[in-house]
């Protein structure tokens, strides 16, 4: 095992007797929401995955180790500090190790420790992906990359909708990661369930996902997979309303000078903002079902 990898014990039972875990990142605690909500939402997508079957491990950086399982009193903690916490994406391990400091992962490095882990199926909200205008700023989400490499099935709502899909699609058939819909043969675009762009395959069972993903690792494929799950359609927003938000707050982080690993809080703080707080909502839907979809796909993995 990895010397800078702590696995809670809870979760090292489960590993270790067979039995379903979902890996779950930080980021969302840390810069995705405001305290409380960030660790309300935190503990009842814990609560949905116990509920679904399956052992929830989320996974962050604290002190300098790599942790596979918080306790609530580390959850909280993140929530509290906020965006004191550094967002952590691959670049970034070796010298929070280094240093002995924390990170909030983001779904990049929630990937690397949760295959270090053995951890098989990872929920989040939405991954990151190609942002609009990357054909000059060359600003690609290095979640795009971990997907091509490491064997995690992700399970999302679709790429962030700030993003630029079409590119974010081409970019993964470029590195061969399998897209695949459930329930649905269009790309769900986080706040709502459609995009106008297609996904590789669908398929409509949770056993249908396990038996895809055991495919993959017999062929010794060497990256991982990425499942869409539409936001329940009763906490979808309206397409027009959401996409004039997130114009607005595209302009705004451009007239403000926001760079790099800030763009993705700032503009989705902003949408939370523009939309009266509706999206925060929608996200906070969203993630819970995705965190049900990953639980039913373990146990079956599991069986």
């Amino acid at each position: 095992m990895n010397p800078y990898l702590d696995i809670a014990p809870e979760v090292q039972r489960a590993l270790a007797e067979g039995k379903p875990v979902v890996a779950l990142e930080s980021t969302i605690i840390s810069h995705g929401m405001p305290y409380p909500k960030n660790v309300e939402t935190a503990l009842l997508v814990e609560q949905t995955i116990r509920e679904n079957g399956a052992v929830p491990a989320t996974i962050a950086v604290i002190g300098g180790r790599l942790k596979a399982g918080l306790s609530r009193e580390e959850i909280e903690y993140l929530g509290k500090t906020g965006r004191g916490v550094a967002k952590a994406s691959r670049r970034d391990l070796p010298a929070l190790v280094a240093r002995g400091a924390d990170g909030a992962t983001t779904v990049a490095t929630t990937m690397i420790i949760a295959n270090m882990a053995g951890i098989r199926i990872f929920a989040t909200g939405g991954i990151g992906g190609v942002h609009r205008g990357a054909e000059t700023t060359m600003d690609i989400s290095a979640d795009l990359e971990e997907l091509a490499s490491t064997p995690v099935m992700v399970i999302c709502a679709g790429a962030k909708a700030i993003l630029d899909l079409g590119l974010t699609l081409e970019y993964l058939e470029t590195k061969g990661v399998p897209v695949i819909g459930y329930g649905t043969e269009e790309l769900p675009a986080f706040y709502t369930r459609e995009s106008g762009f297609g996904v590789d395959y669908r398929v409509d069972s949770p056993a249908e996902l396990a038996a895809v993903y055991r495919a993959q690792r017999a062929l010794d494929y060497k990256g991982g997979m990425l499942v869409t799950n539409p936001i329940p359609a009763e906490y979808a927003m309206d397409k027009q309303i959401i996409d004039a938000a997130i114009e607005q707050a595209l302009r705004e982080s451009v007239e403000q000078g926001v760079k790099g690993k800030d763009v993705t809080p700032f503009l989705l703080a902003r949408v939370v903002e523009l939309t009266g707080g509706d999206s925060l909502e929608s996200n906070i839907q969203l993630v819970l079902n995705n965190a049900r979809l990953a639980a039913r796909t373990a146990a079956a993995l599991a069986e």
